[in-house]
């Protein structure tokens, strides 16, 4: 409003009624040196009151009120629960020894599996061939177990102790036949080498005359074909693995009522005595100095192979890892199996033999054992107990079988 007032005495030519402003005055030199000193001064003054202003203030310290207890009563102050710590982690001796205790069970399973893996892997096997004219499978498992007299395996001093000379090639000494029905006590069969019989394509002559004629596979047919039990595996033993297989269990021992003597490589005391391998099978053998002759051979061979299996399946046979090495290859290097003898089938025959408390340990029924046949003295077999025999082992029933005994 002012500023119209102004404008329009100015226009008209009026006086203003307020007085003129004042003309601006050039200060002297002296005045702006203290005009700047006045400033600065209180520039100065200014921050210096500023800083005061913003400088933090402490904070105020709380008062507490101390607490009243009633006269003579005191409460000790709480206190803060202690820091919890990590404790350091100690391994438990229980727990360590588990854990050992575990690996030495896995290694040792792992050891019981693969040692006789590796020396089964190691038996010499047997071709057989085709056999003509068998017998109908039976229910259970039959094996014709032989032992030749093949001196592999022998060193010259164990020849020279048993006599057994250097004889070439094998002869039988010793055949059974072994059944494991489905159910029912298993059968050791004996069969008496002088036995005489047809042999396929030689005529009449001694059982073990089919091994000299055609080895594993004319010996196989004969049996099959005099007995009509169908041999499902073939196992084979010479002196050599026989005396280490006896030795690998550390002896067996044989007790008799009287000393037996044959010769001057065979000598054991009457009593209860331990015999070592070559020993054992100088025992098995004998015959001449034996009232009962091949009866009580065959005898006493059953009585050596059920000891052997007996020790060789003993836990001191499986816990002692040099026993046990030993045992499993014994036998390997004089040991012959046809090639459809499986393993569960050889395994099954040892536990046959392990175990002749609760099998039938029989022999062929004979009705002369001493006839004289163009093969020499031989053994003639009772036909009509001997097929009656062979009749309920081909059905797969030994109930009863004693009465053969």
């Amino acid at each position: 409003m002012g500023d119209r007032k102004s404008d329009l005495d100015w226009l008209y030519g009026r006086e203003p009624s307020e007085p003129p402003a004042e003309a601006t005055r050039q200060m002297s030199a002296e005045e702006i040196a203290a005009y700047e000193r006045s400033t600065q001064q209180g520039g100065q003054q200014s921050a210096h009151q500023q800083a005061q202003y913003q400088q933090p203030q402490p904070a105020p310290q709380p008062q507490y009120q101390q607490p009243q207890y009633p006269q003579g009563q005191y409460q000790q102050p709480q206190q803060a629960p202690p820091t919890r710590t990590r404790r350091t982690k100690r391994r438990r001796p229980l727990r360590t020894f588990r854990r050992v205790l575990t690996t030495v069970v896995v290694l040792w399973l792992a050891y019981l599996v693969t040692v006789p893996l590796l020396a089964w892997n190691d038996v010499e096997r047997a071709d057989v061939g085709e056999i003509e004219n068998r017998p109908p499978e039976q229910p259970g498992t039959a094996v014709l177990f032989v032992g030749s007299d093949s001196r592999e395996g022998l060193s010259p001093e164990q020849r020279e102790q048993l006599r057994t000379g250097d004889i070439e090639g094998k002869r039988t000494d010793t055949m059974m036949l072994i059944y494991r029905p489905p159910q029912g006590k298993s059968v050791i069969l004996s069969l008496p080498r002088d036995s005489f019989l047809p042999i396929p394509g030689h005529g009449e002559n001694k059982l073990n005359a089919a091994y000299a004629f055609g080895g594993p596979q004319l010996l196989i047919e004969t049996v099959e074909q005099s007995t009509g039990i169908r041999i499902d595996g073939y196992v084979e033993i010479g002196f050599g693995g026989f005396v280490n297989l006896v030795d690998a269990v550390d002896g067996i021992e044989v007790c008799l009522d009287e000393p037996m003597q044959e010769g001057n490589w065979l000598d054991i005391p009457a009593g209860c005595n331990t015999l070592d391998g070559v020993q054992a099978l100088g025992y098995a053998r004998m015959r001449k100095s034996d009232p009962t002759g091949d009866l009580g051979r065959m005898k006493r061979q059953r009585e050596v192979l059920s000891k052997v299996a007996d020790k060789a399946l003993n836990p001191m046979s499986v816990i002692n890892p040099v026993r046990y090495w030993n045992l499993a290859h014994a036998g390997t290097a004089s040991l012959v199996l046809s090639q459809d003898t499986s393993l569960p089938t050889a395994v099954g025959m040892v536990l046959a033999l392990m175990r002749p408390d609760e099998a039938h340990t029989l022999m062929v029924p004979i009705s002369d054992p001493n006839a004289r046949t163009s093969a020499g003295s031989s053994m003639i077999w009772d036909e009509d107990q001997a097929a009656e025999l062979f009749a309920q082992i081909a059905e797969g029933n030994t109930e009863g079988l004693e009465r053969f005994s």
